[in-house]
């Protein structure tokens, strides 16, 4: 079921109304391909004439990479809203900032963000072309990758650590104090189930024998569970609803934080979501997604200094009930914007962990290079924008 939808789109315009600029790029781009490959079949030319080619082989592309660049940046709010998914819950926050920032036109592009209750309903959507990109939870990004042989890329890590264990009472203060308990939880076959099965037999325990996980499609559900249950009902969460919760039961007490037990018996980063997008889009729209990924390095950086501006957003958007509940969960949520080496670096590590404890949780294998965006070179940059032109 869908929750919330936001839909932000700026009607296109036909060339001429914008003064039938169409052809000029298309020849402009054109002009600059043709020299950049002309100079290009020069490299082979005598020695004496090689200081001369290198030189002029530097100033072409760059050249040819603003002419296609400032070209496409004209077009970039005239085309369809960039369609991006996203669950009820911190991947998400990291976001929000995007419609406030097309409000008052500072963003580059136009969004229509679209929020869903579990990874489940994205990953459709995601697969048909229903949609361009998606916050979703880490491993689920690489099994999509395997199942869907290269579909999606990953471009940014968007959160970290969020997950706590909480009770309802006093009898939890460890994972040995988990044995023979029930626990409830959302995300499974998502982080939440790897990373507390991890944790379990890390600990000594066995997830199959020595607790019982009861699994629910949504935190929500998780929450209104706990809030009915008896005492000592025991759950696992993550932020922000640990403090939604917490603010209509003071009984309910954080007893485990799974980052800080992450990092007790593992020496990678603990990744909660990252944001992907289909592998094709970012092939025809280099320059779109370098414009979205500058957009959302500001919208993060938002969620981590504006707290209120933010939390108000999270409300009317729908991603957190009050705007209340995320004003104080979202210094707790660990919205990060990590891309290129970094993220590769933190997001292989994380997953070779998952894949060691169970190969099902990352799609079977380790995703190849190919699952880490990079930023594609100056000639398919503007083969992509003479694709466009011609469309």
């Amino acid at each position: 079921m869908v929750l919330c939808k936001i839909f932000r789109h700026k009607t296109a315009r036909s060339c001429e109304e914008r003064g039938n600029p169409c052809m000029k790029k298309l020849t402009s781009m054109l002009l600059a391909l043709a020299l950049a490959l002309s100079l290009a079949a020069c490299g082979g030319a005598a020695s004496s004439s090689a200081a001369s080619s290198a030189a002029s082989s530097e100033a072409v592309p760059e050249a040819a990479s603003e002419a296609a660049s400032s070209e496409e940046a004209k077009e970039l709010s005239t085309t369809d809203a960039l369609r991006i998914a996203g669950l009820k819950g911190p991947t998400t926050m990291g976001l929000v900032n995007l419609l406030s920032m097309e409000k008052d036109g500072t963003a580059s592009l136009d969004y229509d963000l679209q929020l869903y209750g579990a990874a489940d309903e994205i990953v459709p959507k995601l697969i048909k072309g229903e949609l361009d990109m998606a916050a979703i939870p880490a491993n689920l990004a690489a099994t999509l990758y395997q199942k869907t042989n290269g579909g999606i890329q990953v471009m940014a890590v968007n959160t970290l650590g969020v997950l706590y264990v909480v009770e309802k009472g006093n009898t939890v203060h460890s994972f040995a104090d988990l044995k023979g308990r029930t626990i409830l939880s959302t995300g499974k076959g998502t982080t939440p189930e790897y990373v507390l099965r991890y944790l379990l037999k890390k600990n000594g325990l066995d997830p199959d024998k020595d607790v019982k996980i009861e699994y629910y499609s949504e935190a929500s559900e998780v929450t209104a569970q706990m809030a009915a249950a008896r005492k000592d009902a025991i759950a696992v969460l993550p932020q922000p609803y640990v403090t939604a919760a917490q603010m209509k039961d003071s009984d309910l007490r954080v007893v485990l934080d799974l980052t800080r037990e992450w990092n007790r018996v593992c020496d990678t980063q603990l990744i909660t979501g990252v944001t992907v997008v289909r592998t094709e889009y970012a092939k025809q729209n280099p320059n779109v997604i370098a414009a979205f990924l500058t957009d959302y390095q500001k919208s993060v950086k938002a969620a981590n200094e504006d707290i209120d501006g933010t939390a108000a957003l999270c409300e009317e958007v729908g991603v957190v009930a009050k705007a209340a509940i995320a004003k104080k969960a979202l210094p707790k949520c660990n919205i990060v914007y990590r891309n290129g080496q970094e993220m590769k670096k933190d997001i292989s590590a994380y997953l070779q962990v998952l894949y060691d404890a169970s190969p099902a949780a990352v799609g079977g294998k380790l995703p190849d290079d190919n699952f880490y965006y990079t930023e594609p070179s100056v000639l398919r940059k503007v083969m992509a924008a003479i694709r466009n032109s011609a469309k």
